[in-house]
Parts: structure tokens; sequence; C-alpha cells
């Protein structure tokens, strides 16, 4: 948990003959402390995977140097935190991924310590305009996105729609509204909006179904799909926006398993139904790269992902890098997301 200490730079640069140049080195060095959840599994797990290929090339690079530190929940975190705080250290900074809006405090004593930090993915808004950079995606666009992938393969206003939502968080919020805004208008997605003649209007939008919260569970996905498809009427639903890779990965192990009446599955794929997903998961481009799940991705009209990588950590610690070098770095920093198919597949990072 502890940086360097002086003594022991200076023992290692007294056996190099180097003595004074470390010393001053390890005066004015800055340390950044890059704090986000567990490195175990999944999207948030995969961030610390990505925050350590960072990391490791902010240390060669030797202008500053950089540590991990992952907390198992908000409380771990907070006392993380805490700890950065009262060392009293010169020269450091922070980015963090907050886990959840109870760090707030903590984040809080950062700023009244004047420790830099930049915020990533979860931006609190009580401390959101002290951080150097609020780095996240675009919530709202991976709903357009998926909106938009959905009227370009020919979805008409007022066809029968089903989200699968996250959870009960503002992500959700944010991404449900995204895909309902592009349809009326409001929202672009690629520098366009919607063509007039195919927006929604507000009785259209009364067409769309929504699961309530999947808890970003596949298991939870895949149940509840089983039990949508047990009504073969709903087998003539077209359009699944699923608003992360776990979750569209739970309705192909739905349709691939026994849980579904094979005369009501069979009608389901004759209707060519479209899927999206959205967070970079490997499993789901390995969907799109032809390596698995062939015998349904081939019945479908389409199978794509919305970008929302967990990649990002090392833009939140790149503009922290650049804010140490002095640079301008911009406080929202959203990051735009696109479209993932099988066509552009092998160009992007998977987790």
């Amino acid at each position: 948990m502890k940086k360097k200490t002086l003594a022991i730079l200076m023992t290692a640069a007294m056996a190099a003959g180097s003595f004074s140049t470390v010393a001053y080195a390890a005066d004015d060095t800055t340390h950044i402390y890059v704090l986000t959840a567990p490195e175990d599994h999944g999207w948030t797990g995969s961030v610390a995977t990505f925050a350590k290929e960072k990391i490791e090339e902010v240390n060669k690079d030797g202008n500053y140097t950089a540590e991990l530190i992952t907390s198992a929940d908000a409380a771990e975190q907070i006392v993380n935190i805490e700890d950065i705080v009262v060392s009293g250290e010169d020269n450091i900074a922070v980015v963090i991924q907050p886990i959840d809006d109870t760090v707030q405090s903590a984040i809080q004593q950062l700023v009244d310590a004047e420790i830099p930090y930049v915020a990533f993915d979860r931006i609190i808004d009580g401390v959101s305009e002290s951080a150097v950079s609020n780095v996240k995606g675009d919530n709202e666009g991976i709903g357009a996105a998926a909106a938009a992938y959905f009227v370009s393969e020919g979805m008409t206003p007022g066809e029968e729609v089903y989200v699968y939502e996250g959870d009960t968080s503002s992500v959700t919020t944010l991404r449900d509204n995204g895909f309902t805004e592009y349809l009326t208008g409001e929202l672009e997605y690629d520098g366009e909006k919607i063509a007039d003649d195919k927006k929604w209007t507000e009785d259209d939008l009364k067409s769309i179904t929504y699961s309530g919260a999947m808890n970003w569970s596949r298991s939870d996905t895949k149940t509840s799909f089983e039990s949508l498809l047990g009504d073969s009427a709903n087998a003539d639903i077209k359009w699944f926006y699923a608003e992360d890779d776990e979750l569209a990965m739970g309705i192909l192990e739905a349709l691939q398993g026994g849980g579904i009446d094979d005369s009501t599955k069979e009608a389901f794929l004759g209707n060519k139904p479209y899927i999206t997903g959205c967070g970079g998961l490997d499993e789901l481009y390995a969907v799109m790269r032809g390596e698995s799940y062939q015998d349904i991705a081939e019945q479908c009209g389409g199978i794509v992902s919305v970008t929302y990588s967990p990649a990002m950590i090392q833009t939140a610690i790149q503009d922290m890098v650049d804010h140490l070098d002095g640079k301008d770095v911009e406080q929202d920093h959203v990051i735009a997301c696109e479209i993932v198919n099988s066509d552009n597949v092998k160009d992007y990072p998977s987790f």
C-alpha cells in the first residue's frame, strides 16, 4: 500500500553509486494511486487488469510512479483513501473507480487535502466538480447506438421491443433513456439523428417492454427469457436490447438450452431476431467472430455489441498523467461508444 520510501530508494541508489540523483527524483516524482475493485471476474474485475497494464507503462516511462490498490467493497475503499490522506505524503495523486456513492465523503477528504484525483466510471455528483477529470462511457449513447442499429436493420415505429435492464441505478436509467430519445429524435448517434419519417411517437414507445432489474446477471436473464418464451405469442418479438453483454449471453444460453419449447424456439428464430449487448465481453465477441453459438447466431438477423470497455480506466490514468504534465484535461470526459459487429470485432479489445 505504501509508496516506496525515500530511505529505500537511497539505499538502492548508494548501491548503484548514484545517491544524489535518486534522492532528488524521490522528492519530486509524483506517485499515482489507482483504486479499483478486485481483479476477479466480469467487467468490474477487468478494470483492474487493464489498470495494471497502464500502471506498468507509467512506471516504465519513469516520469511518475504508480500502483494499484483494490478494495473488496466500499468500506474498504474508504479506509484505503483515508490511509492515503493521513499518510501526509507529498506529490501524490489518485485515480479512483468509486465502488458506490458512499465513497463520496472519502473523496471529499482528497479534495480537502488538495490531492488531485480523476474519477472513473461511477461519477459522484457531489464531488465531480472537484475532479481533474471524470472519465466515463456514454451510457445514453449505448441506448442510442442500439436503437440506431435496430432502425438501420428495418425496425419501424411501434414494433415490439424487449429491453433487458441491468439494475435500478442511474446507469440503467441512462441506457433506457438513450434508446427512447434516439427513437423520438431527441438524441443522435454517431453525429446523426433518426430520419423524420422513422421517428417514434410517445404512443409508439408503449410497445417497448422492460424486464426490470436483471442485476447484470446472465443466469437471471436466461431464466427471464425462458419465462418470456413460455408464452408462444412472444416468439413474434424481434428486437432485443440487452444493456450488457452478460445479459445478451443469457438470451443465447436460453436459446441453446432446453428450457424453451422447440416449436416456440423455431418460431422465434424463424423471425430472424436481433440482439444487442454492450461492454466488450469476449464470449459475445467470440460469437461475432464465428467461434461459438453459430447454430443460433446464423438464424438471427444480427448480433452486435456496443463498446463500454473496462479498458477506459487507461484513459483515466492517462488523464492524470497529462494533468501532471501540465496539459489541459477535459473535466467531463465522456468516451463515445461504437457498434461492434462481425465485420469489425477483431479491431476491439475484449475481456
